[in-house]
């Protein structure tokens, strides 16, 4: 299939750091390549891909000190998509919704995964507008906000099995905090309860701009206390020994998480996590197998032994059969394949895609069907 990815351009593809969604676009582009597509990937210049790029931009918009603006940088990047839109068969758009109102005609040749929060008043009257635009969940709570939104499918993330070797002996006896600095991801919450349980904690984490406040008010001045090391943000190759090393993952949030990547990196690195039940949550931690749900922070400092008492390779055994990067590129090429044989050619028949049979096996990861009118880095 000939199938164009759509990148948010503010991190490069991959992210040199932080970056969730564009962390995944490169694993789902990558997984394709692999299996003999053709993609084309929009996203900024400074991306590392087997695709063909189109640079956007010349580099990530979070890393360029002139950038003050995003939105004309974004309107560029659409305007070189709808140039060469008949070129593909699919379009698959993970850049929110801006995209909406010059694609709406090309709505059947779209596909536009959500990877943020749904739950904000303003999407409920956009979404119903364009109501026929499909979109793709990365979790079943994700979409729960959106009842009359035109969600085909739920796909789970996924990485790459080679991606993070497991560590089945941990060696550094410390709970792990890893991912941005923020009040709804809980830093203060990981730092109590790893004080209350009497181990120490290891803090890799960046802060944005929007956070600096929350950090230099609520969380520095409880950097300082015993058991905790506060490291930074870490790249991707650091991702591994940090979480490997780790006894449990502590992912306390307070907000509804689409997705939360950090878990399944902890899982693929054979670390069980310990997280709060918000958003996709109990989707993805398989409660006293790969970790433990909690609702309250005395569930969680009684839930710590549980968690360090949990078979490592059991973890990362349920890592490889549920987010591969591989099932991930599964589940997206049967949504592709479902929108080709629906629409008609030039001349009225199905595309050239339907026609050829090309069949694959059902997914078998997260896919799910549309939700009657009556679920959303």
């Amino acid at each position: 299939m000939k199938i164009a990815q759509i990148a948010p351009l503010f991190e490069s593809v991959p992210p040199r750091l932080y970056g969730g969604t564009e962390r995944v676009v490169h694993y789902l582009t990558e997984e394709l390549v692999k299996q003999g597509h053709k993609v084309t990937l929009f996203a900024s210049g400074d991306s590392i891909t087997s695709a063909e790029l189109v640079s956007c931009t010349p580099r990530a918009l979070r890393l360029d000190a002139d950038v003050r603006d995003s939105v004309p940088h974004q309107m560029l990047q659409l305007d070189k998509v709808r140039e060469r839109a008949d070129d593909f068969d699919v379009l698959h758009f993970h850049t929110d919704y801006l995209h909406f109102p010059l694609f709406r005609a090309e709505a059947g040749r779209t596909l536009t995964t959500l990877h943020g929060r749904q739950d904000l008043a303003d999407h409920l009257p956009f979404y119903a507008h364009f109501a026929k635009m499909p979109l793709v969940s990365i979790s079943d709570a994700q979409r729960a906000p959106l009842p009359r939104a035109n969600f085909v499918a739920t796909v789970y993330h996924g990485l790459p099995l080679d991606l993070h070797t497991p560590t089945f002996a941990p060696r550094g006896c410390y709970l792990a905090f890893l991912g941005r600095i923020s009040p709804e991801k809980g830093p203060d919450r990981a730092i109590a309860i790893a004080r209350a349980a009497g181990i120490p904690l290891k803090i890799a984490a960046k802060v944005d701009k929007a956070d600096e406040a929350y950090f230099r008010e609520v969380v520095a001045p409880i950097l300082n206390g015993p058991g905790v090391e506060f490291i930074g943000e870490i790249n991707e190759s650091e991702k591994t020994e940090f979480l490997g090393q780790a006894a449990a993952l502590l992912f306390p949030i307070d907000w509804p998480e689409p997705f939360g990547l950090v878990l399944i990196e902890a899982m693929a690195c054979g670390t069980p996590v310990l997280a709060f039940r918000r958003g996709s949550v109990p989707e993805i931690v398989e409660d006293r197998r790969t970790g433990r749900v909690v609702s309250t922070m005395e569930e969680a400092v009684q839930a710590i032994p549980d968690v360090l008492a949990l078979d490592r390779p059991s973890v990362r055994a349920r890592f490889e059969e549920r987010f591969s990067a591989s099932r991930m590129a599964t589940d997206y090429l049967s949504l592709y394949q479902k929108m080709a044989r629906r629409r008609p050619g030039p001349e009225g028949e199905f595309s050239a895609l339907a026609a050829r049979s090309l069949s694959i096996a059902e997914p078998v990861g997260r896919v799910t069907a549309p939700r009657p009118q009556s679920e959303a880095n």
